[in-house]
């Protein structure tokens, strides 16, 4: 919500950094396409670092990529944002632009799968190492912290199992040691969760997901302060290269314009749907933060503005065979990986929880924008594979 003087996130949305009369009044801003700029002399082509509306070669800076980026700061209330590649690409920057050889990491152990492959099979050969922790208490950060420890990496909700940790806490503590902050926010996005706002970092997405919203995009997104990102634009972005092409990025803004309207619809259908198969004797646990029932559902409260459309459950007939036959059953549910999408999907995966140490088979659900009465039956449907 706005209050006109500070605009709410879905007019930033649609009217931040925009200047239409620029492109000629056109609504939509146009794609610059286009991998290399002219000059019209060579003066004004070596004064082209002092002259921010001068571009020169898209791996560093492009008219398209900067409205995003601008956008996005804005949304996230940063000063600063960088266009990535993919989400990984961005992911892979930030921890780089903290971590050096013979530094340590802490990081919340139900992260995204591939970034803890990153920290625990590739950085290992370049000397920097890793430590786990749940991560529900600020306390397991502090025990975990090394004289070398340079960073704390969060993601909250976290992947699969949308474990909350206390960002402000945390950040408060990293802040007395020197030490860096880094949050992924795909899941909340910046409509439900503002990590900068409480003491974090840099903050990381993978665009792919809700950002566009229309599962056509793989990009990143990274934001932080002007004096971050600017060592990130100029390191590991521009020399690592992971730069996001400009039609990417114009189809990130294009996600943007519904960014608001389509988290609040997935929002709406998933707690419905959460809440009918927390219900159903057919389903032992159901993991997402916008139950009451959730553990950290009070923390969820005080640093989330609302919930996503990911959910996790296990069923009460256990084991790989029934995940199977549900998943399988499903209709409206595509089998695929990644979330964020307009589709509904759906994939069995085996985790172990880490509330009680055992691995579980789980479905994990990402509520599309489809009829959610027609996904509500769906599921229940789907359920009759492990009824009897």
């Amino acid at each position: 919500m706005g209050d006109g003087q500070h605009p709410g996130i879905e007019t930033l949305c649609v009217h931040f950094a925009e200047n239409r009369e620029t492109h000629l009044g056109a609504a939509a801003p146009p794609l610059y396409q286009s991998s290399t700029f002219t000059f019209p002399d060579s003066a004004t082509f070596h004064a082209r670092s002092e002259d921010r509306q001068r571009f020169d070669y898209t791996r560093v800076g492009n008219p398209t990529a900067r409205l995003l980026e601008e956008k996005f700061a804005a949304m996230e209330k940063g000063e600063a944002a960088r266009a990535f590649g993919s989400g990984m690409a961005a992911i892979s920057a930030a921890i780089l632009s903290c971590a050096k050889t013979g530094d340590h990491v802490v990081c919340v152990g139900t992260a995204y799968g591939p970034t803890r492959k990153l920290l625990t099979d590739y950085l290992p050969r370049f000397g920097i190492e890793t430590t786990f922790v749940r991560g529900v208490e600020a306390s397991e950060f502090e025990a975990a912290t090394r004289p070398n420890t340079k960073l704390y990496y969060l993601e909250s909700p976290s992947s699969i199992l949308f474990e909350v940790q206390d960002l402000a806490a945390i950040s408060a503590h990293a802040r007395s040691r020197g030490i860096s902050t880094i949050c992924d926010n795909s899941n909340a996005t910046p409509v439900y969760q503002n990590p900068l706002t409480l003491g974090v970092d840099l903050v990381v997405h993978s665009a792919s997901k809700y950002i566009s919203g229309h599962s056509d995009v793989i990009a990143g997104l990274v934001v932080g302060s002007t004096e971050r990102m600017r060592s990130i634009v100029s390191l590991e972005g521009e020399l690592l290269g992971g730069v996001a092409d400009p039609f990417a990025c114009w189809l990130m803004l294009r996600g943007l314009r519904t960014l608001g309207v389509r988290m609040e619809r997935h929002s709406r259908s998933t707690a419905a749907i959460a809440r009918l198969l927390e219900s159903d004797m057919r389903v032992a646990r159901v993991y997402y933060s916008g139950l009451e029932s959730h553990p950290h559902a009070a923390l969820a409260r005080k640093q989330m503005r609302g919930h996503s459309g990911l959910i996790s459950f296990t069923l009460k007939t256990p084991g790989r065979e029934a995940a199977f036959a549900v998943v399988d059953a499903l209709r409206y549910f595509g089998i695929a990986v990644s979330w964020g999408g307009y589709e509904s999907l759906a994939v069995p995966l085996e985790v172990t929880d880490p509330s009680d140490g055992k691995s579980k088979w789980v479905i994990r659900i990402s509520v599309g924008l489809e009829s959610v009465e027609d996904l509500k039956a769906d599921l229940y449907q789907a359920l009759n594979a492990v009824s009897g």
